[in-house]
């Protein structure tokens, strides 16, 4: 368990510091409690737009907060996803000061400096990474035109984090002004200082640079209705969906909506997907890549989320086989799942990987997942920062019964999205009786 010590301001903020003086260095790390779910369908890619607009200057540093960090030794990133946005610095200890400043001040004080010409271009710099990570890459398109079939149209996992194209366009700096007022403020955040830090002197610090923030307003429904209702709704059959790409070989996903992130069913799910195909003696990578030689490579896993999650295996196939034969073995072998589970060898190895991937997680202070990143999370999602050793138990007890009945009640046909990626003019080759996908 992580030894940390939490308080939380007056204004809201919660303060998490995590002493480990090993190494001359301190992470900062601060989430807001805001991502693409938080966004209106009509209205969306405005979340991952701030990611990238919170890094071009606020009131009193009003320029780029790449250069004052570096130039003190510091690494440094920011984030977005579904549900939350990430900051974080990793810095000599003397330079903590310096990161708490510029961190307070985008917190406090970004919309002074927020002008039009740093919206225009940083809409501009998303469009383009929307253009070079989904339409312009192979395959890039898929988890748009999954997502977009797995959750209705007003469920705020409808869309994907980037936006999309028409939304993103039509966004105006009021937009931006509104949105930040809503989510970026001590009431909805969460802060973690870990590493070379005195915990008192910590406190110190962070409450001299964020008391003075003020807490915003309550935090809006997300998609105007009580979190609890939003559940994927379940199709009564299988969707088969197909899309043309500029690619030489046709791609499968096999995609099914399940439990959010720390319910009942979405460890299970995790440990399944390195049951399928978590290396090369898993049963997928051995039945598909290995034995048959149909497919080049297959991968599975599930996307925990805080609402709801989903699960998908994909698979590409060889030269000179088609997609209906790597279907087949898919669903096949979740068919001898559902009746007879995985063996007690296969559990206890994806057990053992698991456990290898907490521990690799805590090897470092800072970063993407890194031990404040950890803090952080545990913080946001479950309301403790030491949820760790609870999260770690939720996988000791699956066993081979259960992973039968997660398979059965998950992974049938009920619910599931099938896509086919082929080559363009290659339509044919997609699984009989699939439409064309919607993507915009």
């Amino acid at each position: 368990m992580l030894e940390y010590t939490k308080r939380t301001l007056e204004n809201g903020l919660d303060v998490i510091v995590h002493e480990d003086h090993r190494c001359p260095i301190v992470a900062i790390n601060l989430w807001y409690h805001v991502g693409s779910k938080n966004e209106q369908r009509g209205r969306t890619g405005l979340a991952h737009l701030f990611e990238h607009l919170m890094f071009e200057g606020s009131a009193h540093h009003d320029s780029g907060y790449f250069t004052p960090l570096q130039q003190a030794g510091a690494a440094l990133n920011g984030s977005t996803n579904s549900d939350r946005t990430n900051y974080w610095e990793v810095l000599p200890t003397t330079a903590l000061e310096l990161g708490l400043w510029l961190e307070s001040d985008r917190m406090g004080y970004l919309l002074p400096a927020l002008t039009s010409e740093k919206f225009e271009n940083q809409r501009d710099v998303v469009l383009n990474e929307r253009r070079q990570q989904y339409e312009n890459r192979p395959y890039g398109l898929a988890s748009m035109a999954l997502m977009a079939a797995l959750f209705p149209p007003d469920h705020p996992y409808h869309w994907t984090t980037i936006g999309e194209t028409a939304d993103i366009q039509a966004a105006t700096l009021d937009d931006a002004h509104e949105f930040f007022r809503s989510y970026y403020h001590p009431g909805n955040a969460s802060l973690a200082v870990a590493g070379d830090v005195n915990s008192e002197a910590a406190f110190a610090l962070v409450e001299q640079y964020f008391e003075d923030i003020p807490s915003g307003s309550p935090i809006p429904p997300v998609g105007g209705v009580p979190e609890v209702s939003l559940l994927p709704q379940a199709t009564p059959g299988e969707t088969y969906l197909f899309l043309e790409d500029d690619v030489e070989l046709p791609r499968l996903y096999l995609a099914w909506p399940t439990p959010r992130l720390f319910a009942q069913g979405d460890a299970e799910m995790d440990v399944l997907a390195d049951v399928l195909t978590g290396g090369k003696t898993s049963r997928l990578y051995r039945a598909l890549v290995y034995d048959k030689r149909i497919a080049t490579d297959v991968s599975a896993a599930q996307g925990s989320r805080e609402l709801a999650s989903w699960f998908c295996i994909s698979a590409t196939a060889a030269p000179g086989h088609e997609l209906v034969d790597l279907e087949r073995v898919i669903v096949d072998e979740l068919e001898r799942l559902s009746e007879l589970g995985p063996d007690v060898h296969e559990i206890e190895r994806s057990l053992a990987q698991m456990e290898a991937q907490f521990i690799y997680q805590l090897e470092t202070v800072g970063g993407f997942s890194g031990r404040s990143d950890q803090l952080n999370a545990y913080n946001i999602f479950a309301g403790d920062p030491g949820f760790m050793d609870k999260d770690l138990m939720r996988y000791r007890g699956i066993g081979t019964d259960l992973l039968r009945e997660e398979v059965s009640k998950r992974l049938s046909p009920r619910g599931r999205v099938t896509l086919s990626i082929v080559p363009r003019g290659s339509a044919g080759r997609a699984i009989s009786g699939s439409i064309p996908a919607g993507v915009v």
